[in-house]
């Protein structure tokens, strides 16, 4: 006859005692009443899982039985039931229907040593040393004594094993044990591996009390030590903060920025050096020094110089360069960045992004590119309250601190890329950096000052005209055409041979390729409008051509049958995925 069975998450009983057990979940109290009714022994068993079972392999295949020898229906529907434990048994054939645990049960023969000298010595030195626990974990050791003195060995282990609050493994193996010597020497084991582990906890715990201390101490000396300095006058925080005072005074600040300056130094002043918001505060006082108020890239404007970069960098795009050697000529009449902000708007490819550096070469400034790709939080833009952890400047302000030029030429790259959501709307705010009737003001949230950006030189990329009419008002709009096969050609041999040769370790000199093996290669190779691409395929040859002579970068005349032969397989491995995944279902 099949036994119920009883599944507890964090009780583990020894034969030979009374347990009392309150149970409130519903299949547990169904286990007991259909266990009363039939007038069946119940088996309390460990589960594995924290919820209550609901297989087999939930619960552990050991536990002890017992007879149930009262029963108290509360009027909550929960039971209190008293089960007087007799064996330890190892369970087998376990079923569960409806929830309730069925299995057969084998008691496990436990040899009766409790009587020896061997067993009781073993007794008296866990109970030894259980008593340096006694502290950290506040057992009542009386109670322990009193349960030596007057009750089984069942019960000893048994209150132990539920006072050190034993992992449930440990438990079930002490209670697999088949003698009371057995389960004593396991139960010492544990006991002297949890002693260890609380005296490394208070030597951890002495050390960070004794750190502290020390801290405290050394804050206190320190005080002092300023205390002393300052009768002397020779305080050198104090010399840290009038040096601070004396480079706010000196710094070319417009007179709004130095008072807000010097009204933020006296606050931090007033304030203990180990004071976090002291410690903000200079950081804030820094930030303001490092602007570029007065530092300018004045390097004279030359046309002609200007003229002959553009075109050495780049090939073709004559209407394109001619429109900004326009701009470039009123910026020389006027000494200024007058006129509508420029915007490149083409593939890919074409080279918008490296025409703008080679705009800041033609000028002599400082060059930096913000990408503006995915970006959706004004703050980018307009920088954090300084009250905010981990506050700091917006992305412009961030660009002009870095070059250390008031005047450099800005990129704002995937100017149609930007998005919006909760937490700001970046295009209002680029549409204020972008007026020139407004940019004289720009107040960055973290700086909480004016800053002048009217001589910066903001240049705008895009992929499309993706971009509200508003955005598009400030700008003047300069589309840059796909290149055509002969402009291809001219730009490869110019620019993208040498460059394919520095990328992989060419000598340029051992590179052969005729017109028509560049044509072959762009026709039969590139699609696209621009020319990375066919970059991309220039290295590919030549990385290939290493690896067929041992890295060697022998002479090598290029051909279309000899590029065909080369590309071969990159090409076939393309053709075969875009068919594949043309097929795919």
């Amino acid at each position: 006859m099949k036994n119920y069975i009883l599944p507890f998450r964090d009780l583990v009983v020894h034969p030979g005692l009374t347990v009392p057990i309150y149970i409130d979940n519903p299949l547990s109290v169904a286990c007991i009443e259909a266990a009363a009714t039939a007038n069946q022994r119940v088996v309390i068993t460990p589960q594995h899982s924290w919820s209550y079972p609901s297989m087999p392999g939930d619960i552990y295949d050991v536990g002890t039985i017992g007879d149930i020898a009262q029963v108290l229906r509360m009027p909550d529907g929960t039971l209190h039931a008293i089960v007087r434990t007799t064996d330890v048994v190892q369970l087998t054939d376990i079923g569960v229907e409806n929830g309730i645990f069925t299995a057969d049960a084998t008691p496990i023969e436990i040899v009766d040593d409790s009587g020896l000298e061997q067993t009781i010595a073993l007794r008296d030195k866990v109970a030894e040393n259980i008593q340096a626990l006694a502290i950290t974990r506040k057992f009542k050791m009386e109670k322990m004594r009193a349960i030596i003195q007057n009750y089984p060995m069942a019960a000893f282990v048994d209150s132990v094993v539920q006072s050190i609050d034993m992992d449930t493994d440990d438990a079930v193996r002490i209670l697999r044990a088949q003698s009371w010597r057995e389960k004593l020497m396991i139960l010492l084991e544990k006991i002297n591996l949890i002693a260890e582990t609380a005296k490394i906890e208070n030597s951890i715990n002495r050390r960070i009390q004794q750190q502290m201390e020390n801290g405290r101490r050394e804050a206190i000396l320190q005080e002092k030590m300023r205390a002393i300095q300052r009768e002397m006058g020779d305080d050198s925080e104090e010399m840290d903060t009038e040096n601070l005072r004396k480079r706010i005074e000196r710094s070319a600040m417009p007179n709004d920025a130095k008072e807000k300056a010097l009204s933020e130094w006296k606050r931090m002043r007033s304030m203990s050096p180990m004071s976090n918001e002291g410690g903000l505060l200079k950081t804030y006082l820094e930030e303001l020094l490092s602007m570029p108020w007065d530092k300018s890239d004045n390097a004279p404007i030359d046309l002609k110089t200007a003229r002959s970069v553009l075109d050495s960098q780049h090939s073709g795009m004559q209407g394109v360069k001619e429109r900004i050697l326009e701009h470039i000529a009123v910026m020389k009449k006027t000494g200024g960045n007058h006129g509508s902000i420029l915007c490149f708007v083409g593939a890919p490819g074409v080279g918008k992004t490296s025409l703008c550096k080679s705009i800041a070469a033609a000028l002599g400034r400082k060059y930096q590119r913000i990408s503006l790709g995915g970006i959706s939080d004004e703050a980018h833009f307009r920088g954090h309250r300084k009250t905010y952890i981990g506050a700091q400047t917006g992305r412009i302000m961030d660009a002009l601190k870095r070059c250390k030029s008031n005047n450099p030429v800005i990129v704002l790259d995937e100017i149609d890329k930007m998005g919006r959501d909760w937490r700001g709307d970046p295009e209002s705010a680029l549409l204020e950096i972008l007026d020139p009737e407004q940019n004289k003001s720009f107040r960055d949230h973290y700086l909480e000052v004016d800053f002048d950006l009217s001589n910066v030189l903001f240049i705008a990329t895009a992929n499309s005209l993706n971009m509200s009419n508003a955005l598009k008002d400030r700008m003047e709009i300069i589309e840059i055409p796909g290149y055509s096969e002969d402009e291809k050609v001219q730009i490869a041999r110019e620019h993208l041979i040498s460059r394919a040769a520095a990328d992989t370790g060419w000598n340029v000199d051992n590179i052969i390729i005729s017109d028509d093996a560049l044509r072959h290669l762009i026709r039969n190779y590139t699609s696209e409008e621009g020319v990375r691409e066919l970059q991309r395929e220039l290295t590919a040859l030549l990385r290939r051509t290493l690896l067929e002579h041992d890295c060697m970068d022998v002479k090598t005349e290029f051909t279309p049958q000899k590029i065909d032969e080369l590309l071969s397989l990159r090409k076939s491995a393309t053709l075969s995925k875009r068919i594949g995944f043309g097929v795919r279902a």
